[in-house]
């Protein structure tokens, strides 16, 4: 079964901690271990020193390898109270003298070793260390000493210590384990939180929100942008609902036009012209599902971005040339008079087929609210690096409250609606394309009084203003 994450770093807490206080425990029974056989070494050296520097100062005809007396001393009498065992030996090997502790006791001679020799043994069960040195008068070896003392106070607190370290290790690690789960379990709690509250947002229930945590770590800053991510879901979520809504609306307005006229049609016989007029009328509103069909589908192609982006350079004055030539018959029938002037080229780095969409759209916007005999400006400007296409009329304008909303999909103005029929997609096509080529759009209006339309866009690098020539 696999581990939970609150509980896999709780384990690899406890392997990296094992480890360093198995490292730690080791370390303490060395240092105590060294210390306390550096104590008993230093006391068999001074005991071995003080033997051999008395032999080695007695006079060289008979020297004596025992100072007179050297056996009435309390650390060699006692066998319970820190005893010292000493052992002399001949030149040969033949046992010489010892202290009394050792009574009927014998230290064990190395007779082939010439040098100090050191090793652990037992004395009448008691554990003793004893070392071996020769002695030595005026460069002779007469004799050798057997010096031991007993360890087992040492060996006591060494085993003490070692199953105290041994009981204490799995304790540690065990208290460690809980403490680190606990611990673990508290700062992962955002992560829980973000689970429980993902399994409750539904696609009716998009408000849900994940707590965000009292210390602003990591996991703070991941449920902050969590939470912003849920946000924009569900204004992409309320938008698409309210898209669908409007355009269904949108479109089952004309049919329900369309299906309601020709319905009258059909009653009764009715003069041509009378059929003429009705089916000339349903053609206009198929023409605007075609329109409508057609702006839902650009729309539909930017939310997934399909929309590849073809960036050249591009003439802006030939292009409002092209709009304004397929809205030349419009622009004749309400008598609009039309200012603009293409003296020269104003070269931008564009999307051709895009930018001609949002001319399309605004300079469309511009005749269908214009009334008869009124008037459309339009204007190219470079300031700096980069040109402003203007688009001014005296149409029937927008109120200051409607402003903010322009840019709203299936949002028409009171103005607007009143005026003629549409599909409110077309400022909000025009502001979608505007952000995909990095361009700026600008709407100023005055009820009553007309708009203009500002397209700001970079001018092209490498291309100057052109004049053409006579």
């Amino acid at each position: 079964m696999p581990l939970s994450f609150k509980n896999r770093i709780a384990v690899y807490n406890l392997i990296s901690a094992a480890t360093l206080i198995a490292i730690v425990f080791a370390v303490v029974y060395v240092i105590v271990s060294l210390s306390v056989n550096y104590d008993i070494n230093q006391n068999l050296g001074t005991e071995v020193r003080y033997h051999q520097d008395y032999v080695a100062n007695q006079p060289p005809s008979h020297p004596m390898l025992v100072e007179p007396g050297e056996w009435d001393e309390t650390e060699h009498n006692e066998i319970d109270v820190n005893p010292i065992f000493v052992q002399i030996f001949d030149s040969t090997g033949h046992f010489y003298e010892k202290s009394n502790n050792l009574k009927g006791e014998n230290l064990k001679l190395r007779y082939e070793e010439t040098n100090i020799h050191s090793q652990d043994t037992y004395l009448v069960d008691i554990p003793v260390r004893q070392v071996q040195a020769p002695l030595l008068n005026h460069g002779k070896k007469v004799g050798y000493v057997i010096i031991a003392m007993s360890v087992e106070e040492e060996v006591r607190v060494l085993g003490n210590l070692s199953r105290v370290l041994f009981i204490a290790f799995p304790i540690v690690l065990l208290a460690l384990f809980f403490v680190t789960r606990f611990i673990a379990g508290r700062s992962i709690r955002p992560a829980v939180d973000i689970i429980n509250t993902a399994s409750k947002i539904t696609n009716s229930n998009l408000s849900e929100r994940i707590e965000l945590p009292k210390n602003k770590d990591e996991l703070f800053e991941l449920s902050a942008s969590i939470n912003q991510l849920l946000d924009r879901i569900e204004d992409a979520v309320v938008r698409e609902r309210q898209f669908t809504s409007d355009a269904s609306h949108e479109l089952r307005t004309p049919l329900a036009v369309i299906q309601g006229t020709l319905e009258v049609l059909i009653r009764k016989p009715r003069e041509s012209a009378e059929y003429e007029e009705k089916i000339r009328y349903c053609i206009s509103e198929v023409n605007r599902l075609n329109d409508l069909a057609d702006q839902l589908l650009l729309l539909a192609r930017f939310e997934n971005q399909k929309a590849a982006v073809h960036i050249e350079d591009v003439a802006v004055d030939e292009v409002i040339l092209q709009v304004l030539e397929r809205y030349s018959s419009k622009i004749a029938a309400k008598n609009i008079a039309l200012g603009f002037e293409s003296g020269q080229h104003f070269w931008i780095r564009s999307d051709a087929y895009l930018f001609s969409v949002i001319l399309d759209n605004l300079i469309s916007n511009a005749v269908k609210y214009t009334g008869e005999n009124g008037r459309i400006d339009i204007a190219l400007a470079r300031q700096e690096d980069r040109i402003v296409c203007s688009i001014a009329d005296n149409g029937v304008g927008i109120a200051p409250d409607d402003l903010q909303k322009i840019y709203n999909e299936f949002f028409r103005a009171e103005s607007q609606r009143r005026a003629v029929k549409g599909t409110g997609l077309g400022l909000s096509i025009a502001k979608r394309l505007c952000t995909l080529l990095h361009a700026e759009l600008k709407i100023h209006s005055d009820l009553g009084k007309g708009t203009r339309a500002e397209v700001i866009l970079a001018a092209a690098p490498d291309l100057e203003t052109i004049v053409p020539q006579p």
